[in-house]
């Protein structure tokens, strides 16, 4: 979890970066629970949309995720001058890298000709490691808030 200095956490907080990244936060999250009810409803009965939204809406999930990876590289980049797997943010890169990896599988299932059930269970996976990963950034946030509130009270 970051500890950031005064000087990192004044540069955190005016960098262009921090600003992306919270607006494309929210999107990302949307694109995730749009996601895991098109694959869902799809999965209970292929009759109500074709398969081509669970795609759809896996590619821009994809996408959201890959924006949200190098916007953070970025914001990595301009605090801790390193792009990836700086100490302060280790555990987050290494969590977002394996369930970056995780979103592979299927575009080569589906590139091999896999069936529609196959691609949905690896869908299902990838939006189930994606939510495990958000639960640790989610952890680390609210730590690092209370950190900082404990921080200010400290110095008041």
């Amino acid at each position: 979890m970051p500890c950031y200095t005064p000087e990192q956490l004044a540069l955190r907080n005016a960098s262009i970066w921090t600003t992306v990244q919270l607006m494309l936060a929210p999107i990302q999250f949307v694109a995730f629970l749009v996601g895991v009810a098109v694959t869902y409803f799809y999965y209970r009965d292929s009759g109500i949309f074709p398969f081509y939204w669970v795609g759809a809406a896996f590619l821009f999930k994809t996408f959201m995720f890959a924006l949200m990876f190098y916007t953070g590289a970025y914001f990595e980049k301009e605090l801790f001058d390193k792009w990836i797997f700086s100490k302060e943010f280790m555990l987050e890169d290494i969590g977002s890298v394996i369930a970056g990896i995780f979103f592979v599988p299927y575009y080569f299932l589906a590139f091999t000709g896999a069936s529609k059930e196959v691609l949905v269970w690896a869908a299902f996976i990838t939006y189930f490691v994606y939510c495990a990963n958000s639960v640790q950034y989610l952890v680390r946030i609210s730590l690092e808030k209370r950190g900082e509130r404990h921080s200010m009270q400290g110095h008041a």
